[in-house]
């Protein structure tokens, strides 16, 4: 599924969050499809049931996930209007920060298209 890289800065769980993120994102991971087990994902990952545990919960709060009571974890449907405008809210924030930093607005732009064509 994905690698976590040990030697980095970034917690276990939160790479764990972003590797998920990234492929519920580019749509490698459907809609209502069903995700490892914590245990199942700790021993794929070699690491310890509890950071997965604090990955998945983080994925919830975040609405990628949502959790059926004795059936497991599964990814969540995109929706929630202010999930979106929250997302508009931190994109307008980074450009600030990276006009700030004296990055050209055509970089930025260009930075942008190239998400939009990933």
């Amino acid at each position: 599924m994905f690698q976590i890289d040990l030697k980095s800065r970034k917690p276990i769980y939160a790479q764990v969050v972003d590797n998920f993120k990234r492929l519920i994102v580019s749509g490698v991971l459907p809609p209502d499809e069903k995700v490892p087990s914590i245990r199942d994902m700790a021993r794929m990952l070699t690491v310890n049931p509890n950071t997965v545990q604090k990955a998945y919960r983080e994925l919830e709060v975040q609405g990628f996930f949502y959790t059926v009571l004795g059936q497991g974890n599964f990814i969540a449907r995109p929706e929630a209007a202010h999930e979106i405008e929250a997302l508009f809210t931190r994109l307008r924030e980074v450009v600030q920060e990276l006009l700030y930093r004296g990055v050209e607005r055509e970089k930025i732009i260009a930075a942008t298209r190239e998400g939009v064509n990933a």
